[in-house]
């Protein structure tokens, strides 16, 4: 079933997956009839969704039905499911689009490595690390990423790395070949912590269903909006664009009480339409038009309509990096082409297109849930252009150092500041918004 239209970039499968899936994932189950009845069913559900609500009707030229066939060809070898997930993700991966792909069933265990890692300009360093984990003492914020489990570490590949390792294929150890602060090169394994769960969930039973709640509560407290008012000037930390209208406009309420307003999209992967539109008419004294939405169909344009006298009207400034993708590139951009404001920080993730989520579902009394998100319309901005694959370039270019990784500093939000006229340097800006690890 359909959900609502979203701009948002789940960490998606690529080519290199294909190259993966005859590595072995953790705790796969047994590999018989019944599952490979399964792979074949989530393999044919991809072909089936694409070729009805794909937004090129021509798949920029590839023969489906012939992909569908090679890949239904390479399913008769393999030996687990996530051999089969991996088939199913590369053949979506042919398409190149950012917002087509599997969404791999979950899995009965958790994996954590133990560190964060990022792009920041063409290098890519470790963010953080996780307390407890065996990571600790082993890597390092600041570490300077060379390798990742034998695969070099650039922009058009780690988020691939990163989808394969940590939603398709699972390990229990992690290898990375890192350059620390001293400039000491290093290559290390790493063992991950892994949380065993249940197999089967039954949703009727209180424990279960509490369990699933508190899961959710957790998972919604990570991405929670966070404002904090310092003189005249509000920083307003949007993880995803996830708002209803009234919450948008209670937090340009307090926007308007200040002379400026810093709004971070950092790490933000996007969201829902409608939060995005209502965002940018909380800041145009007149409508105006977000993108062209050219899809199989003819489609209405993305449109802001202005909030007239209540929007925000004083100094902004716009905050993105390599993770900020999708509905965040749209809306920087819009500032930009606008001339509404200032972009700060780093080149986009360059994954812009419009989309609708396919749940599926295999199995009667025990279910098997996946889904697909498939590309809708591909958006078309004020300029003539399509930020697929380009990403949005800020207006004014800022990355941390390995040292301000490595010391917790934040320099982009301190440069925000100061173009927002708030004295707050790059130590106290790094501790303005604490990261916050999800349970385990």
């Amino acid at each position: 079933m359909p959900q609502q239209r979203f701009l948002i970039r789940f960490l998606t499968a690529a080519s290199i997956v294909v190259a993966l899936i005859a590595q072995a994932a953790y705790s796969e189950q047994k590999y018989d009839a019944f599952n490979m009845a399964r792979a074949a069913g989530v393999l044919h559900d991809a072909y089936d969704n694409v070729k009805k609500h794909y937004y090129d009707p021509k798949f920029h030229g590839l023969d489906w039905d012939a992909r569908y066939a090679a890949a239904k060809e390479k399913m008769k070898s393999i030996t687990s499911l996530g051999q089969g997930f991996g088939i199913t993700a590369g053949m979506l991966d042919e398409l190149n689009d950012s917002h087509t792909f599997f969404q791999a069933p979950a899995r009965p265990y958790k994996v954590d490595y133990g560190y964060r890692f990022q792009m920041f300009g063409n290098d890519c360093f470790v963010t953080r690390v996780r307390p407890g984990t065996e990571a600790v003492g082993k890597v390092n914020p600041g570490d300077q990423v060379l390798g990742y489990n034998g695969y070099g570490v650039n922009r058009g590949d780690l988020w691939k790395l990163n989808y394969y390792f940590n939603n398709l294929a699972p390990a229990q150890a992690s290898t990375l070949a890192f350059r620390d602060l001293a400039g000491k090169e290093q290559k290390l394994t790493i063992n991950a912590k892994i949380k065993q769960e249940k197999q089967v969930a039954d949703l009727t039973r209180d424990t279960d269903f509490w369990a699933s709640i508190r899961e959710s509560e957790s998972a919604d407290h990570l991405v929670r909006q966070r404002v904090v008012e310092r003189d005249d000037v509000t920083i307003w930390k949007v993880p995803q664009f996830d708002l209803t209208n009234d919450e948008v406009d209670r937090i340009f309420g307090t926007a308007r009480k200040h002379k400026s307003l810093i709004i971070d999209l950092r790490g933000n992967p996007g969201g829902a339409v409608d939060t995005m539109e209502r965002m940018a008419g909380n800041l145009f004294d007149h409508e105006i038009k977000i993108a062209d939405r050219v899809g199989r169909k003819e489609l209405k344009p993305a449109i802001a309509k202005s909030r007239g006298k209540d929007i925000f009207t004083g100094k902004l400034v716009v905050l993105i990096d390599s993770e900020s993708a999708s509905a965040s590139e749209v809306f920087s951009r819009v500032v930009q082409l606008e001339k509404r404001g200032t972009v700060v920080g780093d080149q986009s993730a360059g994954a812009v297109m419009e989309a609708l989520d396919y749940s599926n579902s295999q199995g009667q009394d025990v279910k098997f849930f996946y889904g697909f998100s498939v590309t809708e319309a591909d958006l078309i901005m004020k300029d003539g252009n399509s930020l697929e694959h380009v990403g949005v370039t800020p207006d004014v270019i800022i990355n941390p150092t390995a040292k301000d990784l490595a010391d917790g500093s934040d320099p982009v939000l301190a440069k925000a500041a100061e173009l927002a006229d708030l004295k707050l340097d790059a130590a106290a800006a790094g501790k303005l918004f604490p990261f916050e690890w999800a349970p385990n």
